[in-house]
């Protein structure tokens, strides 16, 4: 990966050109070299995602009907395969069934793309069942959704791997132990997450991330009523932007920590900007952003909204600024927008090029380019 807006740019949502076919007869000979398209849904020779899986090769795209297909559990191991919901989001139900005792879809292959995917009811014997169990090199998720799993997305170790997710939303995933999360990836080389929706992990962590680079960039994460832990957990530091995003810690969160960084130890790299981030905690008490002794952390421009220090230990901190809740457009529907009479209005302070907020979150999945007029807003949204 070479950062965000490279990312945006190499089309993680572009559109199937290739022109779809059924499926062939038993016994007809392929071209090895040319990609299929699959499609699947009740009144299709493939009636299954399952079906898909034990015909699709190596760069083929799997267009899914919309619809439910409970039960339904496969093991992906094609290389540059596309699943994609076609007309609407296609949604993988549990329904008690697992592939591996581990998820609902095991994806072996590399560099996978999931699009427009609803998975949901993930449960298996060691309390670890995810929506998708990663275990390639390289992932790409948009548009989709993860609810009610142990896990939203679990993955693996893999230095060269990159996971990206864009566009989707997580919600109710954990088993309630603390120890399965709406997402949590492994010791991989980068995750991005952007324009995502993430709420109500049971007792686990909203993003949970190992990855040698970290970026989470205009999401909104927010607890409401549940035992959420963390709502940002890099437990072994890393490079690490946290940027534009709405920040919402609920009342009955089992932590008292928004972000925190370097919970069981940093490795070589411990670099954290925070930055531009709405962070409200409804707790009694609390911690904004909770760092590791030896942490290189820059907290620019970020709006606090309710109780709570900060942050622990030594940072450079700037522009970081307390506000009430009458300065924004509806907080109590979480729309933490800057209305004309916020204090947080022209208040920031300008940052290396790199570290900038440069998007926005856009409800409900989404995001925008964020403005760069005049002098920086303090907080997750620019005032337009």
């Amino acid at each position: 990966m070479t950062g965000l807006a490279t990312g945006m740019a190499t089309g993680l949502v572009a559109g199937l050109m290739a022109a779809p076919v059924a499926a062939a007869p038993a016994g007809a000979a392929y071209d090895e070299q040319v990609p299929r398209t699959w499609r699947v849904g009740p009144e299709r020779a493939l009636t299954t995602p399952s079906a898909a899986a034990a015909v699709a090769r190596d760069g083929d795209t799997v267009l899914i009907d919309p619809g439910t297909y409970p039960g339904d559990v496969a093991t992906w191991t094609q290389d540059d395969l596309t699943l994609r919901g076609d007309g609407g989001r296609a949604h993988l139900r549990a329904a008690g069934n697992d592939v591996q005792g581990k998820a609902i879809w095991v994806i072996a292959g590399d560099r996978t793309t999931v699009d427009r995917i609803e998975l949901s009811g993930a449960a298996v014997a060691d309390r670890n069942g995810a929506g998708i169990r990663h275990e390639g090199t390289d992932l790409r998720v948009t548009r989709s959704w993860f609810h009610d799993n142990e896990n939203g997305i679990l993955t693996g170790a893999d230095p060269d791997s990159d996971v990206v997710v864009r566009s989707s939303r997580f919600s109710g995933n954990g088993h309630g132990d603390g120890y399965s999360h709406n997402l949590y990836v492994g010791a991989v080389r980068s995750l991005t997450v952007v324009g995502s929706w993430f709420a109500g992990a049971d007792t686990g962590h909203h993003v949970k991330s190992r990855a040698a680079r970290t970026t989470v960039v205009a999401n909104r994460i927010s607890d409401g009523r549940s035992t959420a832990s963390y709502s940002v957990d890099l437990p072994e530091g890393g490079r690490a932007l946290v940027a534009g995003n709405v920040v919402v810690q609920g009342p009955h969160s089992e932590n008292p920590a928004l972000v925190s960084y370097g919970a069981e130890g940093l490795g070589p790299s411990r670099t954290l900007w925070v930055v531009n981030n709405t962070f409200v905690n409804e707790r009694s008490s609390g911690t904004f952003v909770a760092l590791a002794d030896g942490s290189r952390a820059h907290l620019r421009n970020n709006l606090l909204v309710g109780p709570g220090d900060l942050t622990t230990g030594r940072t450079d901190a700037r522009a970081n600024r307390r506000v009430g809740r009458g300065g924004f457009v509806d907080p109590g529907s979480e729309d933490f927008r800057l209305r004309s009479s916020s204090p947080a209005l022209d208040r920031g302070v300008a940052l290396p090029r790199r570290w900038r907020a440069r998007w926005e979150y856009v409800a409900p999945t989404g995001l925008v380019r964020r403005s760069a007029r005049g002098r920086v807003d303090v907080g997750a949204h620019e005032r337009r």
